[in-house]
């Protein structure tokens, strides 16, 4: 996909590779970024034959957070000078710019090298997955402007890592370390700067080469069973399963399992 001037997406086999391209502003995100990552959202949505999408950024830095200039003393400044009701539609907007991430038919992963700050750090927790280097600085630093999160991190940092280390990382604005962001789950691996992005790739060619119905039915599942209670969850599974055993995929692990050969995955 061409034409976007902020960020960059490719695809090769099932993978695709989204990658934030303002590596002079350590990628710090402006209104042209958010519209571009809607557009791209709408795309990506809509393709079911995506199999993993790998979130990584040019440059030292993931994400510095929002354009001081561009965003928060621009279009989001701009907000309280409307009445109530068109700054929440106005808020809403930006605040959804990334929430097509976890509605994707498959799972993401956020490659993060540097400052994953703010927005930035918003954008990772989108993800299910977050592979950091070694030297990644994290934190949800909105206080420090008289601001909070609202893309998100209020409600995904708690289900990652809980409600009371969620609480002290947004309420104080910390910024932590990646063998702290580690130890509290906020960070599913940890590796060396250089190996960051070839990192995220292996282990997005793992969770491609997974049956694509299952996967997708999984993670239904798991998100249902934290927004809705035991009872409906459990069927959400319990359909997303009926659903596998009525795919050819399934008639396929049976013919492989028979014949002592892999499954070929066509996720249908």
């Amino acid at each position: 996909m061409t034409g976007y001037k902020t960020i960059r997406y490719e695809r090769t086999e099932h993978i695709g590779t989204l990658t934030l391209a303002r590596p002079e502003k350590r990628n710090a995100q402006n209104p042209q970024m958010w519209q571009e990552l809607t557009d791209l959202g709408a795309q990506l949505v809509a393709d079911q034959t995506l199999r993993c999408l790998v979130v990584a950024a040019d440059g030292p830095s993931f994400s510095a957070g929002m354009d001081l200039v561009e965003g928060m003393a621009g279009l989001v400044a701009e907000l309280a000078k409307h009445d109530p009701q068109d700054a929440l539609v106005g808020g809403l907007k930006i605040a959804g710019t990334i929430n097509w991430i976890p509605e994707l038919g498959c799972p993401s992963i956020a490659a993060v090298r540097g400052h994953a700050y703010g927005a930035g750090l918003q954008l990772a927790l989108a993800c299910d997955f977050r592979i950091l280097g070694n030297s990644a600085q994290l934190g949800l630093i909105e206080t420090r402007y008289g601001i909070l999160p609202d893309m998100g991190a209020t409600v995904r940092l708690p289900r990652i890592v809980g409600e009371s280390r969620a609480r002290e990382l947004i309420l104080l604005g910390e910024v932590i370390d990646a063998a702290e962001a580690l130890r509290i789950g906020l960070a599913s691996r940890v590796v060396g700067d250089d190996s960051v992005e070839s990192a995220a790739r292996e282990f997005a060619r793992r969770l491609a080469a997974q049956p694509p119905l299952a996967i997708k039915g999984a993670r239904s599942a798991i998100d249902a069973a934290w927004y809705q209670n035991p009872q409906d969850s459990l069927k959400v599974a319990v359909e997303a399963q009926i659903r596998c055993l009525k795919s050819n995929d399934f008639q396929e692990a049976l013919r492989a399992a028979a014949e002592g050969r892999s499954p070929q995955w066509q996720g249908c």
